[in-house]
């Protein structure tokens, strides 16, 4: 692995210096512990409780940054280990004051919880709180918790929402990070965002998370950050290099079938992606009368039921989740051994995101996609975007090519091409 490190000058918003930054590449340690880097005793500590002693790529690359007080864009897979790299210089930079002071912003209520629960590891060594702030449970105790919080994790809608009702204040703020800026994007919270930022004083430091900083979230992150210092992770393939990938040919009618065998081979914790949120239940009720032990999570679950359906997942009394794209993002759990893509993802971008839910930060895992013959075209493209036609290829699929009409011959009547389209519209599957 390659750690690319650049300096990104911004041309307008809140940049006030015209002087350029300089451009630079450097190949950096692959591994670095954190006392490297200046951070406490305490932190390390509690750190070491969780078995984290050496940085992961992007932490090395963002902390010295970002401990430093520097705005910071940051580019990485999913998987990454990122979280720290933000907990850590935000744990760091602030003392206990009773007010908040950080403000971190994720799109989905499960990645909330996640980060929240990372802080929370290292802000007790610094007695700082933490408080979470999302959608789909009461307001009030939320409220009462982010009062005297110093580290506030929310999703935007509800925090605009606590905002609006002048529950909290975030004029305080000192720090603020958006997490999974590409999906907030993709999720249509981008106004909400630049809503929340116009209420932050200007003198702040600001870190942008993304798989992607181009188009949207490059304007973003121009418009709301002075000077930041451009980190990307380089990798050689687009995935997560500790997994291992395989497709599975297999009739619409034998998919349960088939997913029953993949379930009896040795495995750990097993997370099934299916399409819809109806799928997902039935899918989970029938691993049930089988005898697995499988919970659902989806869009349409209360957020008490999505966490005791994760929190019996987690654990292992249930030792497979049924679930929708909604845990595509901001799940890690740490023995997920095998991710099933039951239904096709939409796109590589979207297969990246599910099978990253294994493999994680160092981890094996297998991610599995079962590939009926009408998606064969579709996902022989994704099998090419992802350098996985080799694998595409071993489960004996090949490239479907369609029959179209071309010139007409001396006769009359057409004649046929097995050539595909020059230009074709992706199938959403």
């Amino acid at each position: 692995m390659r750690w690319l490190v650049s300096g990104l000058v911004p041309d307008v918003g809140r940049r006030t210096d015209p002087t350029p930054l300089m451009t630079s590449a450097a190949i950096v340690p692959l591994t670095s512990g954190f006392a490297d880097f200046g951070v406490s005793a305490p932190v390390i500590e509690a750190l070491a409780r969780r078995s984290i002693t050496d940085t992961f790529p992007i932490q090395a690359l963002v902390l010295p940054n970002a401990l430093a007080g520097r705005d910071v864009l940051a580019r990485s897979q999913t998987g990454s280990g990122k979280t720290l790299a933000f907990a850590v210089p935000i744990v760091e930079r602030l003392s206990h004051t009773g007010k908040p002071a950080a403000l971190v912003l994720v799109p989905t209520r499960e990645l909330a919880s996640q980060v929240a629960e990372e802080f929370s590891a290292i802000a007790t060594a610094k007695g700082l709180r933490v408080a979470a702030v999302y959608g789909g449970v009461g307001i009030k105790a939320q409220v009462d918790r982010a009062r005297h919080a110093e580290i506030i994790i929310a999703t935007p809608g509800r925090l605009l929402d606590l905002l609006a009702r002048k529950f909290i204040r975030i004029n305080r703020v000192r720090i603020c990070v958006l997490d999974e800026a590409d999906r907030m994007l993709d999720m249509g919270f981008i106004p909400d965002v630049r809503t929340i930022l116009s209420l932050l004083s200007e003198d702040r430091q600001t870190m942008l998370f993304s798989a992607t900083l181009d188009g949207e979230i490059g304007r973003l992150a121009r418009e709301f950050t002075v000077d930041p210092i451009l980190h990307e992770v380089d990798e050689e393939r687009s995935l997560v290099a500790e997994a291992r990938h395989r497709f599975v040919a297999v009739e619409a009618k034998d998919k349960l079938d088939t997913l029953v065998r993949e379930l009896g081979a040795d495995r750990g914790l097993t997370l099934v992606f299916v399409r819809t949120k109806r799928g997902a239940a039935r899918l989970a009720r029938n691993l049930k009368t089988l005898g697995f032990g499988a919970e659902a999570l989806h869009g349409d679950m209360t957020q008490a039921a999505r966490e005791r359906s994760l929190a019996r997942f987690a654990c292992g009394k249930a030792d497979v989740l049924a679930a929708t794209d909604v845990a595509a993002r901001g799940l890690d759990v740490e023995h997920i051994s095998h991710v099933v893509n039951f239904d096709p993802p939409a796109d590589d971008k979207a297969y990246v995101h599910r099978v990253g839910r294994t493999a994680r930060a160092g981890r094996g895992g297998t991610g599995v996609t079962f590939v009926t013959p009408d998606q064969q075209a579709d996902m022989s493209k994704m099998a090419d975007a992802l350098d996985l036609r080799v694998e595409f290829a071993d489960a004996g699929l090949s490239r479907a090519r369609p029959v179209r009409p071309v010139r007409p011959s001396a006769g009359g009547r057409p004649r046929f091409s097995a050539q595909p389209p020059a230009r074709r519209r992706r199938r959403r599957v």
